[in-house]
């Protein structure tokens, strides 16, 4: 196991290890299957990175733009991180790799998250990520509620920076 990790788009070859690891990390809440991440890797407004460690996919994310370019929103469709590759940072640099993306374009970035994953929030929180509201029986077919969480645009940061300061 590296502390080296190699970060790259990834492509329809990669979808099955994907799938492998939702039925692992989201067993219970209708995980994603191979067809569904090749069609997602092929959509001209979204964006999946994985890292690698050596050949092996060990965690990845995937983001969509939605709305007019000129004034996009995004949402976070899924991140995952291999259970034996936990704890080390590889969610982050995810989240950072996608961060980025939507504040290139200047957009606000939505997600749900089942409202007892801890980890998860702590680290959307981290992102300057707040809930929004609470989604009652979100995740099928276990029935978990999901929060629906914003980040603001960057413009809207900067400027409630600028009147900060």
């Amino acid at each position: 196991m590296s502390d080296h990790f190699e970060l790259r788009e990834l492509r329809r070859e990669d979808a099955q290890r994907c799938a492998d690891l939702e039925k692992i990390l989201f067993p219970g809440d209708n995980p994603w299957p191979r067809d569904v991440f090749a069609v997602e890797f092929s959509h001209p407004t979204t964006f999946y990175i994985g890292a690698f460690d050596d050949e092996l996919l060990v965690a990845y994310a995937g983001l969509a733009m939605m709305g007019p370019a000129e004034d996009p929103e995004f949402e976070i469709h899924t991140i995952g991180v291999d259970p034996e590759y936990q704890r080390r940072g590889l969610g982050r640099v995810l989240m950072d790799q996608m961060m980025h993306a939507a504040d290139s374009h200047d957009g606000p970035v939505f997600l749900e998250v089942r409202t007892d994953n801890e980890p998860a929030i702590a680290m959307y929180e981290a992102f300057g990520f707040t809930t929004l509201a609470v989604r009652k029986n979100y995740y099928r077919p276990s029935g978990a509620d999901a929060y629906t969480m914003q980040r603001a645009r960057l413009s809207d940061r900067e400027q409630k920076n600028e009147g900060n300061e």
